[in-house]
């Protein structure tokens, strides 16, 4: 999964801590309410430790009972969309060296998958003999998630992971009308309703005729039509930016092959990441330039 796409799960652990922990780590809930204190754990200092390779990992959360009832705990997230890139053997790096700064063992991994695979669920090290130690995690695996479980679920968070989940082909338009519901009924400010539907709908990926489906059998008819209406501008003047945004990218790629041949991939992961206007100004630095370097500088 793309940097975007990871980002995207980063944001929701810190803007909804207590509904993440709660549905992503159902095991380890007991008691985590409102009523705790949860502090992301500085990715700076994890950082400066553990180096960029970790860096990738979202943000730990350390939750506290200030009435004392339970222990702090520490809450590890990934999320994974590629099998191939999850390490089970990193994570046990991650979470010992998370033990070790914090000085508690009271660590829980937690792995989010976002599509279907075959990870690696436990590893043992040690001989026929003996184990000297064994790690596990919790697997949250939304890809095997019932969607219609959820559909009505006060976990915002639950809601929002609906078009993730595994549904009939035929539901998918009721499956991301309840999660655009969700958000709505959930989540009362309109600048993260703004920044969640754009969540909902880079993973739903409704095509045209769902989307005009979606809005003739479900957004007319809702109780909250004119916010519906509303999102649903955002989302077409957005996928409208994107669109002229991947276009100047294309067109500066090409431009840079033309000119110098092959390009550096971090050069090309330099522009998928840039906006409109430093986009702009890198092309006409394609005119005068000798070299790739130099269209950045």
């Amino acid at each position: 999964m793309s940097k975007t796409n990871d980002q995207n799960y980063k944001n929701l652990i810190l803007d909804y801590p207590v509904q993440s922990i709660q549905f992503f780590a159902p095991q380890e809930s007991k008691e985590v309410d409102q009523s705790v204190k949860i502090t992301p754990v500085r990715q700076e200092q994890l950082k400066d430790r553990l180096g960029d390779r970790f860096h990738e990992l979202d943000t730990p959360l350390l939750v506290e009972w200030p009435d004392g009832r339970r222990e702090s705990i520490v809450f590890v997230n990934e999320q994974e969309s590629d099998k191939y890139r999850f390490s089970i053997h990193r994570m046990v790096i991650y979470c010992t060296e998370i033990s070790r700064l914090l000085k508690t063992n009271r660590v829980v991994p937690v792995v989010i998958f976002t599509s279907s695979g075959n990870y690696p669920q436990t590893l043992n090290i040690g001989t026929e003999l003996h184990t000297f130690l064994t790690f596990n995690y919790i697997a949250c695996n939304l890809n095997s998630m019932n969607a219609h479980d959820y559909l009505n679920s006060d976990n915002l968070v639950a809601r929002l992971n609906l078009p993730l989940m595994c549904y009939n082909k035929e539901d998918k338009v009721e499956v991301y009308a309840q999660a655009v519901d969700g958000l709505i009924s959930l989540e009362h400010r309109q600048d993260y309703q703004l920044k969640y539907i754009d969540f909902i709908d880079q993973y739903a990926n409704l095509d045209e005729s769902e989307l005009e489906k979606y809005k003739s059998e479900y957004a007319e008819k809702s109780n909250a039509k004119e916010e519906v209406m509303g999102l649903l501008q955002h989302t077409r003047e957005e996928g409208i930016q994107q669109g002229m945004l991947q276009g100047e990218a294309t067109i500066l790629l090409r431009l840079l092959k033309k000119k110098f041949g092959s390009i550096p991939q971090d050069a090309e992961t330099r522009i998928s990441q840039a906006d409109s206007e430093q986009l702009l100004e890198w092309s006409e630095n394609v005119l005068t330039a000798e070299t790739v370097n130099e269209v950045f500088h």
